[in-house]
């Protein structure tokens, strides 16, 4: 059984929830979909936290919602959230015997695959500019990581909680997703990660000059991996 932390947001929830059961569908074939536990609290609660910097006190709210999922009988549990992987220990230590899927660790796996040495990652202005959730784990598998300037993040994050949290995607957005993501791969990045769970909502592999990895998509798959294993 797959447990889900999610609400965060809940588009992205509901896009987690699809791939889940449109790949053990796909996977498995006749009537069967996932077996699948969902637990959310209210996403408001914790970008307050995020905003002030408690995060712990933001891990302690999903280690609430790991340990529910635990003693609800899953097997495996992700968080739908790149950023909320910054407290990923927590979760993790809650969730025993269950196993966290990292969303990190899912994306380097596929970079290490595809022979990607440099990465551009384009997420929350909080996992863009964290020095502690993709660069420890990137650099440790030789995969450079490239992040757009300041005033770059700065418009994709409020592009992401001004509209992408509530279903809302742009022309301009996209154009500036675009443009932005065109600047990393001019510095030399020969992959672009989506390294936000609502920012599939915006481009498409395909849309850009080298592969663009979306991290919902990948994560929602090694979910299923790890529950079908």
């Amino acid at each position: 059984m797959i447990g889900l932390l999610g609400g965060m947001s809940w588009v992205s929830t509901a896009h987690y929830y699809q791939l889940i059961n449109a790949e053990v569908a796909e996977r498995v074939g006749g009537d069967h979909c996932a077996r699948l536990m969902l637990w959310q609290d209210d996403f408001a609660r914790l970008t307050e936290l995020q905003r002030a910097g408690r995060w712990n006190e933001a891990g302690a709210v999903l280690a609430t919602g790991a340990r529910a999922l635990r003693d609800g009988g899953v097997d495996v549990i992700g968080i739908g959230a790149n950023t909320m992987h910054l407290v990923a220990d927590q979760v993790a230590q809650a969730a025993k015997p269950a196993r966290l899927v990292h969303i990190v660790e899912v994306v380097r796996d596929v970079c290490v695959q595809r022979s990607i040495t440099r990465l551009g990652l384009i997420g929350t202005a909080y996992t863009m500019s964290s020095p502690h959730l993709y660069p420890p784990t990137m650099t440790a598998a030789g995969i450079e990581i490239l992040v757009p300037g300041d005033e770059d993040q700065a418009v994709i994050q409020a592009h992401t909680f001004d509209e992408l949290i509530r279903d809302v995607v742009t022309e301009r957005c996209r154009a500036n997703f675009s443009g932005i993501c065109q600047g990393l791969i001019d510095r030399g990045a020969d992959a672009i990660v989506l390294a936000c769970t609502e920012h599939g909502l915006v481009l498409r592999d395909g849309d850009l000059s080298v592969p663009l990895l979306d991290s919902t998509v990948l994560h929602a798959h090694a979910l299923v991996d790890a529950a079908l294993a």
